[in-house]
């Protein structure tokens, strides 16, 4: 009886240390919460100030950025429209010029017979 009674003890005592490990870590979980809460406000009041002067300080640089876009638009816009008229002007050109080749002229065709002399020579050679 003696092992039993030693088995017992041995991990009733592991249980109740177990079971005191875990109360004393709750503890000091809610220790380092507590002892944390000011620093996580003071880390929340910083993020938001940084953000309204990062705010601040990119609103001017938004707004030139959004005039430029603007002046970027217009003046492609203006090349776009000299570049079509351009693109309209060599298509005009173009039909105007094959126009003037088809219909006022219509080609000659020219053809030419070819007689193989070889060929006139073997037909001798078998008559003769």
């Amino acid at each position: 009886m003696g092992l039993t009674s030693f088995f017992k003890n041995l991990f009733g005592s592991t249980k109740e240390s177990a079971s005191e490990l875990a109360t004393s870590a709750e503890n000091t979980f809610e220790q380092a919460k507590e002892a944390t809460a000011p620093y996580i406000e003071k880390v929340e009041t910083f993020a938001e100030e940084t953000i309204d002067k990062v705010k601040e300080v990119s609103e001017p640089i938004i707004d030139r950025a959004s005039d430029y876009a603007d002046k970027a638009k217009e003046t492609v816009s203006e090349y776009a429209d000299k570049a079509s008229e351009a693109i309209s002007d060599v298509i005009d050109s173009v039909k105007e010029k094959t126009a003037a080749l088809t219909s006022d002229e219509s080609p000659e065709l020219i053809t030419e017979t070819v007689v193989d002399a070889s060929e006139i020579g073997d037909e001798d050679d078998g008559k003769a």
